[in-house]
């Protein structure tokens, strides 16, 4: 069966168990949309959360980054998963045992605020929509290549799945689909780097096999892999990094606080029975995340081998472009993958030397996609790999989608302008709201800016900057004031914006900046991806001027501030103070 149709047959019982999920799984009432009726189980909430956070930018464009980053590339890596770490030591359990559905329900109550609740709103949907930028381009890169259609009607296609079993089930819906996509999106990455392995290495562990020699001889395929860059100008793989290490210690620590400020998982932890199943599904969840995550980096070193084999030059030729292999001829119909042949000799060189007359294009986010179809394996795994990169971006857009909806219905309508409203109005506004930020993310996902997992930075920093200190002053310190929050959260936010906006323009359009260009003068060569941590240091540091000069909080809300923290009466379902 060729490749086309049995991606199709792939790519479509999938989406048809996620649709046939969301049918059985259909929300009837505001718990269920918003919080699966606090009832799903740790080990399936675990998996649940696994699928929610490893998007389109861990299935697809973080290998990508560390195969071209090498070394550097492994900010991804070290500070998503040092984040979730800290989301689950320091907040999800605290936020469990308040018991309510929403962050900006908890930041409202905690800061006794309106205001507080509509700016972590206004903060959330802004680091949701950027966030959902990158997982729309993901399901476009999928699509234009495997279904062979243009990255537009991609885009439609998935909306239409995600508008589905998300407006339909809620978070019920989400939980369950998530499950299955989890499923799939891991036997997607795990297949294909085993055989990979195997062929490279005879090692069938990726994990083992990035460290082990080459088959039939005694170098290293690290050691190889250093050879082959630095031989065509690159820096050596083991060892370059982003910038200087100030902006790699900044840059990890934009994605850690930004990570363990993302909304959308955070959510996930209100979805469980008590506090203890909250730590057990973050456990669980760890373990599930950790499958792909320790074989992201052979993933990308194996990758990039073997891009290099088939580029550089077979016993002194270059490769003809005539001549060129089916997976260049198919990836350059995407406009992914692109050569200019300058001085028109009809060969292809690939080179780090700008002298070098053939330039040539290759997008971050393809290489995890193309990396089957380089190494020759069999078209049922190069489908299962187009199946796996759709369910990881469906999965996070679809816990987005629902995290800018309970926002605008739950906390905007419900918690401010319309308190009055019944729980059958507050559903229709839900799926109202979810229906509005589907075509929003798909409008923003029709002109991406940048490979997926940089745009993703971009929403960490600006969860990093606003969300992540709020609740851990929310939380750890109860003389915080409602103005220091508010005055935190804006200051937070906004500085990170002005940096991002002036150095990557609005919505990063390049030569869009609004105070003029500053060329590359970024503050201690800090670029803007990883600028979230200053901001939220800026957050952290206003909140705490502002309180010492404001009234401090009610006794009540000391209180419940005590209490969140104290373990006694974890174990009760629900309930709010």
């Amino acid at each position: 069966m060729d490749l086309q149709t049995l991606t199709y047959i792939t790519v479509g019982l999938t989406f048809s168990l996620y649709i046939g999920i969301a049918i059985w799984a259909r929300a009837g009432t505001t718990s269920e949309f918003y919080v699966a009726g606090g009832g799903i189980h740790p080990v399936a909430n675990g998996m649940a959360t696994a699928a929610d956070w490893m998007s389109a930018a861990s299935f697809i464009s973080m290998a990508g980054l560390i195969a071209f980053f090498g070394y550097g590339g492994t900010v991804f890596l070290m500070g998503w998963t040092g984040g979730y770490v800290l989301l689950a030591m320091l907040l999800a359990p605290y936020l469990r045992k308040y018991g309510k559905f929403t962050v900006p329900e908890f930041i409202g109550d905690r800061f006794y605020s309106k205001t507080a609740r509509v700016v972590a709103v206004v903060c959330l949907i802004l680091a949701s929509v950027t966030y959902v930028i990158g997982q729309m381009k993901g399901v476009g890169v999928a699509f234009s290549r495997f279904l062979e259609v243009d990255y537009d009607t991609g885009l439609y296609v998935g909306m239409g799945i995600v508008f589905f079993y998300a407006v339909l089930g809620g978070m019920k819906g989400i939980t369950y689909t998530q499950i299955a996509q989890y499923c799939v999106l891991i036997l997607a990455y795990t297949i294909p780097a085993i055989f990979i392995s195997l062929n490279l290495t005879g090692n069938p562990i990726p994990q083992l096999g990035l460290g082990s020699t080459l088959v039939g001889t005694d170098t290293y395929l690290l050691d190889r892999l250093d050879q082959i860059v630095q031989e065509i100008g690159f820096n050596e793989y083991t060892t370059q990094f982003r910038g200087s290490m100030t902006n790699t210690f900044f840059y990890t620590l934009s994605l850690m606080v930004g990570t363990a400020g993302l909304p959308h998982v955070i959510i996930r932890f209100f979805t469980v029975p008590k506090v203890s199943d909250a730590r057990k599904s973050a456990g669980w969840a760890l373990v599930f995340i950790a499958i792909l995550y320790t074989t992201a980096p052979a993933v990308a070193a194996m990758a990039r081998y073997n891009l290099m084999n088939t580029l550089e030059p077979s016993k002194g030729e270059y490769m003809v472009y005539a001549e060129r292999p089916d997976w260049f001829k198919n990836w350059e119909k995407t406009g992914l993958l692109a050569v200019e042949d300058k001085d028109n000799d009809g060969r292809i060189r690939y080179s780090a030397d700008k002298s070098i007359n053939e330039l040539i294009k290759i997008d971050n986010d393809i290489m995890v996609l193309a990396n089957p179809e380089i190494a020759k394996l069999p078209n049922w795994v190069i489908a299962l790999v187009a199946a796996g990169g759709l369910a990881a971006a469906l999965s996070t857009a679809a816990g987005l989608l629902l995290a800018i909806a309970s926002s605008i219905s739950h906390d905007l309508l419900k918690g401010v302008f319309r308190p009055d409203i019944n729980e059958k109005q507050e559903l229709l506004a839900s799926r109202i709201s979810m229906a509005g930020a589907i075509a929003l993310a798909g409008y923003l996902g029709l002109n991406p800016p940048g490979f997926a997992a940089g745009t993703v930075a971009i929403a960490f920093g600006l969860a990093a900057s606003s969300i992540f200190p709020a609740l851990m002053m929310g939380i750890f310190f109860k003389k915080i004031s409602k103005e220091g929050a508010v005055a935190g959260m804006i200051a937070g936010i906004s500085i990170t914006m002005l940096y991002v906006f002036q150095h990557k323009g609005i919505m990063f359009i390049p030569g869009t900046s609004f105070l003029g260009n500053m060329g590359d003068s970024w503050f201690f060569g800090i670029e803007p991806n990883a600028f979230g941590s200053i901001g939220a240091i800026v957050n952290f540091a206003v909140a705490f001027a502002v309180s010492k000069v404001t009234a401090p909080p009610p006794e009540h809300i000391q209180h419940l501030v005590e209490d969140i923290r104290v373990p006694i009466g974890s174990s009760a379902v629900g309930g709010s103070h």
